[in-house]
């Protein structure tokens, strides 16, 4: 298992590089130059001597290459053009409202979904299954945005079970040593700051999680029937094995790779596209700051986020792969 995780790793190196060139060459292709694109039309002829002698955008192409390694592996990402701080330290700030809502997300999904999907498929042709069927259907269809708005509506201000926006009630003083608010008030025995923070997180969770969970429905349904007709499993049957066996190791483990394959996909897909349901629910995290990043062009930022999207990519399919040497050890000996 080893050898197989440190090929994977390997393999990583030539994308993550490939993704550092492009960067490179992007930012250099920028109409006038890149000193100019980050500072913007209005800038005096002095900013950008000085932008360009900080970053050395005016030193031959190869040394400008070997700076910006230097200064992406120094954690430099630079200072925003529409703000003026530090990107990186903008970023972390933001970064901890995103990740828990995509967790909590991909935690709904799969929770919920895993379970709908294989029972959907064992009773293929009931009422049950059709009901399944098409409340994924639902969640495919219904724009993220809208669904938020209308749990919004429903849950949060017509019968006040949940609030309506933010991550903590602003009167509960709680610390956070890892600004993952849920997390932290269990590591610190806040459960009052915990338990609000949960109730904070579940409406956003469930709108953001209703695409994602339609799909791995459908998917191990689809995925647990075609098992299900496999020799495999009927020789197992045949065999008198138990029934909870059978449909544990035989059925939904090898039913689960198509899943797991989901599953990495969505985990990007929500970390880089939150925007709408932080909006909808005044949750300060970094789809809000990209999106007025992208409507400014405030390059620096864009380009951190890019990467660090890439990473996160990178890194969920090593994850999975790994999950698939776990599941189906053929993977790890081919």
């Amino acid at each position: 298992m080893i050898r197989y995780i440190t090929q994977r790793l390997l393999q990583t190196v030539p994308v993550l590089v490939g993704l550092l060139v492009l960067l490179f060459v992007w930012l250099r292709m920028l109409p006038g130059n890149p000193a100019q694109a980050l500072l913007g039309e209005t800038a005096t002829s002095e900013a950008v001597a000085r932008l360009n002698a900080q970053y050395g955008f005016d030193k031959p192409l190869l040394e400008q290459f070997w700076l910006y390694i230097v200064r992406l592996f120094s954690g430099d990402f630079g200072t925003s053009i529409r703000t003026g701080e530090n990107v990186l330290d903008s970023f972390i700030s933001r970064f901890p409202a995103t990740l828990e809502l995509a967790i909590a997300a991909l935690l709904f999904a799969a929770i919920v979904g895993i379970p709908l999907g294989y029972l959907a498929a064992r009773r293929r042709g009931t009422l049950f299954d059709s009901i399944v069927v098409g409340g994924s259907l639902f969640g495919v269809v219904v724009p993220v945005f809208f669904l938020a708005y209308i749990l919004k509506f429903v849950f949060a201000l017509k019968l006040g079970m949940f609030p309506t926006a933010g991550r903590i009630d602003s009167r509960i003083e709680a610390t956070h040593p890892t600004r993952l608010y849920v997390l932290d008030g269990v590591l610190t025995g806040e459960w009052d700051a915990a338990l609000n923070s949960l109730a904070h997180l579940i409406l956003p969770a469930i709108a953001l999680g209703a695409i994602p969970l339609a799909m791995i429905v459908r998917i191990t349904r689809a995925s647990v029937l075609e098992t299900m007709g496999e020799d495999f499993v009927r020789t197992a049957t045949a065999k008198g094995l138990d029934r909870f066996v059978i449909s544990r190791r035989h059925v939904l483990r090898p039913a689960l790779l198509p899943v797991v394959t989901v599953f990495g996909l969505q985990a990007g897909a929500l970390l880089a596209g939150a925007v709408l349901t932080e909006t909808v629910f005044a949750l300060n995290g970094i789809g809000q700051f990209l999106f007025e990043a992208i409507n400014q062009l405030d390059y620096p930022v864009l380009q951190l986020y890019i990467l660090f999207i890439a990473v996160i990519y990178v890194f969920v399919n090593l994850l999975v792969d790994i999950t698939y040497g776990y599941i189906d050890p053929r993977t790890r000996l081919s």
